[in-house]
């Protein structure tokens, strides 16, 4: 075995069926009495039933995605305005990204309350969007200080959305299991986020409120979360990102490139087998296509919104600035990827 280095977040978990009841007691754990709850509009009415018990100081209900600057300033100044002193964001990954963006700049502690399988409440990684692109960074202030996964608070999540956002958790888990600076453990993690992942997510779509199937989903998602958490991101997360930045949604838009990158990756020979294994396939990029169309989600670019003519400048973005991926990321090979996802080929 190779030398490696292994960094475990400290975060505190407290997992299952009806946790959420325990929010109060994590919020005072923390030693806060004054909680801003964030959510998007549409959980508003949720959020103010979940957070009986609480002190709560405000409610920002404007989160959206990717986590625009002007969103973000209004959530900071809300929060110190009503002299909060904890964030309780429940919701995906952009409700979590607005509870980030507040510790980044006033150390507030983060309580998250995932509803979906994005993985963000495991991660010190935030990301806030200003002028058309992304700007994204690792600070252990935005990492959530507790984190309440409940299965049941997933049952209401759409089976397109549910699907969609699992497979953006199973990226993490593929990307982690070749980044240049995994490990061991998180290669331990990653594939038991692939097998929770691809068993349980076909389960949740055919039946969306079978809460043992959302509760092996919910598990793969925590586990995904925790191998970004910690190693480098290859040319799939760059993609994403780049896509991202021309307002493309973001768990679909994994869910569609995701395949095609496991396709120019390849080459990433022991990963692709632990994968395969974990999926019960021997083509892994066949399979994840597969997979995706048998649960009816969209597999072209074309479909949510890319533009034919965005198409090479996304793969000149995707090129600019060098980083570590298994296979050299060069223009003409990401220029056919991106045109294979936009046209949604199976990838051959």
């Amino acid at each position: 075995m190779e030398k490696f280095t292994y960094v475990a977040m400290p975060t505190r978990v407290v997992f299952g069926a009806g946790s959420v009841s325990q929010l109060a007691a994590e919020v005072e754990r923390l030693g806060a009495k004054r909680a801003l709850l964030i959510s998007t509009p549409g959980r508003a009415g949720m959020v103010r039933v979940l957070a009986k018990g609480l002190g709560v100081a405000g409610l920002f209900d404007q989160a959206v995605m990717h986590t625009p600057i002007a969103a973000v300033e209004a959530a900071r100044a809300m929060a110190k305005s009503v002299d909060a002193d904890c964030c309780v964001a429940v919701g995906g990954g952009s409700t979590i990204g607005f509870g980030k963006a507040i510790a980044l700049t006033s150390s507030l502690p983060v309580v998250a309350v995932p509803t979906t399988y994005s993985g963000s409440e495991m991660t010190n990684i935030w990301g806030i969007s200003e002028g058309g692109a992304k700007k994204t960074g690792r600070d252990v202030k935005v990492l959530p200080k507790a984190v309440i996964y409940d299965p049941s608070l997933t049952l209401d999540l759409p089976p397109g959305t549910s699907a969609a956002s699992g497979m953006n958790a199973m990226a993490h888990c593929a990307e982690a299991l070749y980044a240049h600076d995994g490990n061991p453990i998180v290669s331990l993690m990653a594939e038991e986020g692939i097998r929770a992942l691809a068993a349980a997510l076909p389960a949740v779509v055919a039946a969306p409120k079978d809460l043992e199937a959302r509760t092996s989903a919910l598990y793969g998602a925590w586990l995904a979360g925790m191998t970004i958490a910690t190693t480098g991101n290859g040319l799939h997360h760059k993609l994403c990102h780049v896509l991202g930045g021309f307002g493309l949604p973001h768990a679909e838009t994994h869910s569609i490139v995701l395949p095609h990158a496991l396709r120019y990756n390849s080459v990433a020979r022991e990963a692709t087998r632990r994968m395969g294994r974990a999926m019960g396939v021997e083509d892994v990029p066949s399979g994840i296509w597969e997979l995706e169309r048998r649960m009816g989600l969209a597999m072209k670019l074309a479909d949510i919104g890319m533009k034919e003519g965005d198409i090479e400048r996304a793969a000149r973005i995707a090129v600019q600035a060098p980083y570590p991926n298994p296979r050299k990321v060069e223009y003409e090979p990401v220029l056919e990827l991106l045109r294979n996802a936009y046209e949604g080929r199976r990838p051959e």
